[in-house]
């Protein structure tokens, strides 16, 4: 390689980007299973609620049916993205709707949160009699939908949106044997402000799940690196020819998409040299989780040191 040539080389594959769109297909197909199923339980539980006095029922039954319109948002992005952001004026498709309908999601959750608390609070101070039979049927068929939920998830690798769903799911799971065990209490002691508690407790929750998710979500969006930045420095460093790593940058389009951009410098001498090293630190990349990678080449001149310290001046 002569002595002002440097080597731009990008990779990605057909077999990557099927690989991709099958996965991106079984997720879209989870989300529309999951949504069907939680819409249903979000029905029965809201009726069951209203009927027979639960409010912690009914906050459990709000926090399926948000959960369901998570699932609706995260398969619609899912779809859009596959099918409307393969064009030159995408440089990525449009996979950051992955994240957004995700954040959105997280969003949603915290006004239910004030509706589930404000109900409570109001139950606590004027506890109210329940239903506890139909209450306690309508809760195990909640529990149900949401173990149902988690089987059609649960397998391989899981997208930001799958798994923003998933800790839905364990929260609705939790939500409803949290009220079974309240109606249990009740119908047992006659304890009723047990149900308010409950409640509240479920709000608890909603908000760890909402947390989770704008925490996953917004990381991408301010492009927090997914990478250990030392532990990929080095990796690279340990390839022959490298000597030395500068302006490493690693960032998420989506939860199944990482970027990354690096410059090499090289003691290599020769074109097909630099190639083999050029493919190596995209194997290496890619070892981290990198899908697309940007990688300049470029000689390591002798006198480096002294240009850069006249630079940082």
């Amino acid at each position: 390689m002569s002595e002002h040539e440097s080597s731009h080389t990008h990779d990605g594959s057909h077999d990557g980007h099927s690989h991709g769109h099958s996965q991106s297909s079984t997720s879209r197909r989870k989300l529309a299973a999951v949504s069907v199923i939680n819409l249903l339980g979000f029905v029965a539980e809201l009726v069951g609620g209203l009927m027979f006095g639960s409010v912690a029922l009914l906050s459990d039954a709000f926090h399926m049916l948000f959960d369901a319109l998570a699932y609706v948002m995260a398969f619609a992005a899912a779809h859009v993205a596959d099918h409307y952001g393969d064009s030159d004026r995408w440089s990525y498709g449009l996979h950051r709707l992955e994240p957004f309908a995700a954040f959105l999601n997280g969003l949603l959750l915290l006004p239910m949160v004030g509706f589930i608390l404000w109900e409570s609070y109001q139950r606590f101070l004027e506890p109210v009699a329940i239903g506890t039979g139909p209450t306690l049927a309508i809760a195990t068929g909640g529990l149900l939908v949401n173990l149902g939920s988690v089987y059609v998830l649960q397998g391989g690798e899981m997208s930001l949106n799958e798994r923003g769903a998933f800790y839905h799911l364990l929260g609705d799971a939790g939500g409803s044997i949290a009220v079974i065990a309240s109606t249990l209490v009740i119908e047992i002691t006659g304890f009723r402000i047990i149900d308010p508690i409950v409640a509240g407790l479920i709000a608890v929750v909603i908000t760890w799940s909402a947390g989770k998710v704008l925490r996953g979500s917004g990381a991408i969006f301010l492009h927090k690196t997914p990478l250990k930045q030392d532990d990929v420095k080095a990796a690279l460093l340990d390839i022959d020819g490298v000597t030395a790593v500068d302006d490493l940058h690693a960032w998420q389009i989506c939860s199944q998409v990482t970027v990354a951009t690096t410059h090499i410098e090289t003691s290599v001498e020769t074109m097909s040299e630099a190639e083999d090293v050029s493919q190596r630190v995209h194997e290496e990349l890619a070892h981290y989780g990198v899908d697309h990678a940007t990688v300049e080449l470029s000689p390591a001149y002798d006198d480096r040191e002294l240009h850069l310290n006249d630079h940082a001046h």
